[in-house]
């Protein structure tokens, strides 16, 4: 199966499904002489497990990181980093019933005419499962640009039709502690109620709920991207857009600047630097030095308990009912996910600006 690394000098490839044995990923190109141990990847798993929230799947896997190669004694050596997650709570029989049949709103069909083969049990490759191997990835990035000064957080900015007041990202200076404490890591404890709430009742009801991530890049220098293919823009966007559940990305102002006039969009500039942005860090597919900002925007997970009307692999009209163990709504714990696509993207960046400039 091609289209299982990514990067260009920071690369990674991930590797396994969804019910076998274990999942992982190897990191190509990290520098040498990084300071790195299983706690730090530990830390980034840990918040993209399930929660004791409404929102979260009853699977529990401890998601324990086992750093195989390329870290002696605490710092990375500059060969190839293998990252090892086991899965311990599988339970495959659950899927039986389905193994010849097209849930609707998941990848079966489409993998199914792609190779001919499936791997029914959970989705196989095409589950969220496959995320833990991102954001262990990730976490490796994180470490490289915090040591350049990047900071990079994201948040549930909304689920359903309950959005957080923008206020909550600039009235509260602890903001951002107060995301990392919150179950569905959402910076409005208003919000967040109202949000449990409707989680508890659209469970009941059978069905599932999709939402809006959004992310806040910070002290990322100006200069970082490529002015044509590999726009900044292009890879975060890519980047993100590879995480399954996400059907949209916006930067900047996003599609709201399709019905303004140049005069509302563009970024003026005085003595002192940008004075508006619009652009959301980003010009020309480079950094500008401002606060990247992003909105990714997230479909509702298909696997629900409401019957549905699909076929069987001889297209035969099936009704079914999906079992399993599955989250009501993909937030909050894409939100790992998607901080650790951005700092992929930004590790591999940060490498380039310093191959092609003194």
């Amino acid at each position: 199966m091609a289209g299982n690394t990514f990067g260009t000098l920071f690369r990674v490839t991930t590797w396994g499904e969804s019910h076998g044995p274990a999942l992982g990923a190897v990191i190509d190109g990290c520098p040498a002489g990084l300071d790195l141990n299983e706690d730090d990847i530990q830390q980034a798993l840990d918040r993209r497990r399930p929660s004791k929230g409404v929102a979260s799947t009853s699977r529990v896997e401890k998601d324990q990181v086992e750093i195989l190669s390329g870290v002696f004694e605490g710092q990375t050596t500059g060969t190839p980093i293998s990252l090892l997650v086991r899965n311990a709570d599988a339970r495959s029989s659950n899927y039986d019933d389905l193994k010849d049949i097209f849930r609707p709103g998941h990848g079966d069909y489409a993998y199914w005419k792609k190779y001919g083969i499936r791997d029914w049990r959970g989705g196989g490759r095409a589950s969220g499962r496959e995320t833990v191997a991102r954001v262990a990835a990730g976490a490796v990035a994180r470490k490289l640009i915090v040591a350049a000064g990047i900071d990079v957080i994201a948040y549930t900015k909304s689920i359903g039709k309950i959005v957080i007041d923008p206020k909550s990202l600039t009235q509260d200076q602890n903001w951002k502690d107060s995301v990392l404490r919150n179950v569905l890591y959402c910076p409005d404890p208003i919000a967040a109620a109202a949000m449990e709430e409707k989680l508890a009742v659209v469970r009941k009801e059978g069905d599932t709920l999709g939402g809006v991530v959004g992310i806040l890049i910070q002290g990322c220098p100006a200069g970082l991207g490529e002015p044509v293919f590999d726009k900044m823009d292009a890879d975060l966007a890519a980047a993100l857009m590879s995480i399954g559940t996400v059907k949209a990305v916006e930067i900047g102002d996003g599609c709201t600047v399709a019905v303004k006039k140049g005069s509302q969009v563009n970024d003026p500039m005085d003595a002192k630097g940008f004075t508006k942005n619009s652009a959301g860090g980003i010009l020309a597919g480079i950094t500008t030095g401002q606060d990247m900002v992003l909105r990714v925007y997230c479909k509702p997970i298909p696997s629900i308990t409401l019957p549905q009307q699909t076929v069987d692999l001889d297209g035969q009209k099936r009704s079914i009912k999906i079992p399993g163990r599955h989250d009501i709504c993909v937030i909050p714990r894409i939100v790992p996910v998607c901080e650790a696509m951005v700092c992929l993207v930004l590790a591999d960046h940060w490498l380039r600006q310093k191959a092609v400039r003194l």
